[in-house]
């Protein structure tokens, strides 16, 4: 029973430094971030194993996250409050070509992490062509262009209905 509740006491303390370092995708990770979860990962193993190496012991530790994060999705899918808290919100960091600053700054990202997303995504050069820039919860960075109706963008296509 005493390695349940240090799984559980594990479980949710790093769940809360996670959340506290902000919201990144695995993708996303530096090499800084990828190193400091490594030491995270083998202090809490240590903390978990304390002097019994044995594979129930483990096993018994690796079930007890398995089913707590069974529960957390459950809980996230039936209760959209607690959703909101456990994941976190979109966040709009750029609006009509007009970056956010504020918000920028509390997500933790630069007007060139949303140019690299406008690149890749739509290949956009310019923040005066991003209508939306949005931090999504998952840590990914989502953009809707400007339609550019002079150009024949956005309109119906010919010969349409």
């Amino acid at each position: 029973m005493d390695s349940v509740i240090k799984s559980l006491v594990v479980y949710f303390v790093l769940w809360l430094v996670i959340r506290a370092t902000g919201r990144r995708t695995l993708g996303q990770l530096t090499v800084f971030d990828f190193i400091l979860f490594l030491i995270i990962g083998g202090a809490a193993s240590r903390a978990l194993m304390a002097q019994d190496y044995s594979l129930t012991h483990a096993f018994l530790v690796i079930a007890t996250f398995v089913v707590v994060d069974v529960a957390v999705s459950l809980l996230e899918r039936d209760v959209p409050q607690l959703a909101h808290v456990l994941k976190g919100v979109p966040t709009v960091v750029v609006e009509n070509g007009h970056a956010l600053s504020t918000r920028l700054r509390r997500a933790r990202i630069s007007e060139e992490d949303v140019l690299e997303a406008a690149r890749r995504a739509h290949g956009l050069e310019r923040m005066e062509e991003i209508k939306f820039a949005i931090f999504e919860a998952s840590g990914r960075i989502s953009i809707i262009p400007k339609r550019n109706i002079a150009a024949g963008e956005g309109g119906s296509a010919p010969g349409g209905d």
